[in-house]
């Protein structure tokens, strides 16, 4: 069967990403999606972990989150260089600050500003390309099978030919974890309904949103689901590259 995907069909090679359009792009989905970043000064073996949580574009700096753990707050004081590493689905981002970090407020919470970095490496490693859905067009989804006493209603955050990722309001990490087969995944997509199985890959919730966010596979999907699936994952990759040629920012 032929796929949409052929142009994607491996893992990239690394790319380094210069302008601002790129970089600002980039941060902003790490920033949506409540990614982890893992922070890790020169020279030193522990790691901390932090959340991108603002992006300044007119002043060219990013917010980060309280460094967690907080001793990792003296070394940001004391202007150390460190590297920023996470993982958006299968990509691995990164980059590096070695200009001074300030301590600041957000919404009346603490955080440290730093500025944008000037590159930024993105290292595509999955093998199927995966599609990000805007924040205003999120896709109602809802989990139901055997092993759930009610089916769980959500959104559906980004989705590759292999697999989605989810998101549900509350704690659900003690009614799903990782390796659950659920029967019934129905995603409420703009041309109909899908409904197929998944296995659940990754289960993390996050407190300081309190949201449960779960990485899937599909579970032996049938001809139909497949295109289903690679028809909508298509739309979305021809709008993300009609919204970058138009330069958003």
């Amino acid at each position: 069967m032929s796929s949409a995907f052929n142009d994607e069909s491996g893992p990239q090679p690394p790319k380094v990403l210069k302008t601002s359009v790129e970089i600002i792009a980039t941060l902003r989905q790490l920033q949506q999606n409540h990614d982890p970043l893992v922070i890790q000064f020169k020279d030193r073996g522990q790691r901390f972990q932090s959340y991108l949580v603002e992006i300044d574009k007119d002043r060219a700096r990013l917010a980060l989150d309280e460094i967690i753990p907080t001793d990792g707050e003296r070394f940001l004081k004391q202007g150390e260089t460190f590297n920023v590493e996470t993982f958006r689905d299968g990509v691995r981002v990164a980059w590096t600050c070695d200009h001074d970090v300030q301590l600041g407020e957000l919404e009346g919470a603490p955080c440290y500003w730093a500025p944008l970095p000037t590159e930024v490496i993105y290292h595509q490693r999955r093998s199927a390309f995966r599609a990000q859905l805007k924040q205003s067009d999120l896709v109602k989804v809802v989990l139901s099978g055997d092993k759930l006493r009610e089916p769980l209603s959500g959104h559906l955050l980004d989705i590759s030919a292999t697999g989605c990722k989810l998101r549900f309001a509350g704690n659900l990490s003690q009614q799903l974890s990782n390796g659950q087969v659920h029967e019934r995944l129905t995603a409420y997509l703009p041309f109909g309904n899908m409904t197929c199985a998944v296995e659940l890959r990754h289960v993390q919730y996050e407190d300081k949103v309190d949201m449960t966010f779960v990485g899937t596979r599909f579970h032996r999907l049938n001809g139909l689901e497949q295109r289903q699936v690679e028809r909508f994952v298509y739309q979305l990759q021809r709008e993300a590259r009609r919204t970058e040629s138009d330069g958003p920012f």
